[in-house]
């Protein structure tokens, strides 16, 4: 792959001293992750900071695209909270791709709980990064 990765990523680069270190698995055309967030993650008591939600949609979208060798930024982002994540509790991010137009790319995700509740879900759109601007 021509984009110049140095595992620094907050989200899932191991080279990352206070990183996420996100492992990511691949299953047919959904992308996932489980995270089980640290309480040093949380916005309200005993609940996961929305921006962190939010921080782990977009890696797990991200990771869609970049396991097809295809690395791309983020253009937008939508999350929809339904329900509260609790921190201390394994939570599994899934994504896949929805539609492709050109360097474009829409993705939507979800956030489940261990009993399997809907607990937010996204929707994102990503620019594919052309190959001379791989070296970012």
């Amino acid at each position: 792959m021509p984009f110049d990765y140095d595992h620094h990523c907050f989200g899932c680069g191991e080279k990352n001293p206070v990183g996420m270190k996100l492992k990511f698995a691949q299953e047919g055309e959904v992308v996932s992750t489980t995270f089980c967030p640290p309480a040093t993650y949380q916005g309200y008591p005993g609940v996961l900071h929305g921006g962190i939600v939010s921080t782990l949609f977009d890696e797990v979208m991200s990771q869609c695209l970049f396991v097809l060798n295809q690395p791309a930024f983020t253009a937008r982002l939508e999350v929809r909270f339904r329900h509260n994540i609790p921190v201390e509790k394994p939570v599994r991010f899934e994504a896949w791709i929805v539609r492709r137009k050109g360097l474009l790319v829409d993705l939507e995700a979800r956030a489940l709980l261990e009993d399997g509740k809907l607990a937010a879900e996204a929707k994102g759109r990503f620019m594919l990064i052309k190959e001379k601007e791989n070296k970012v």
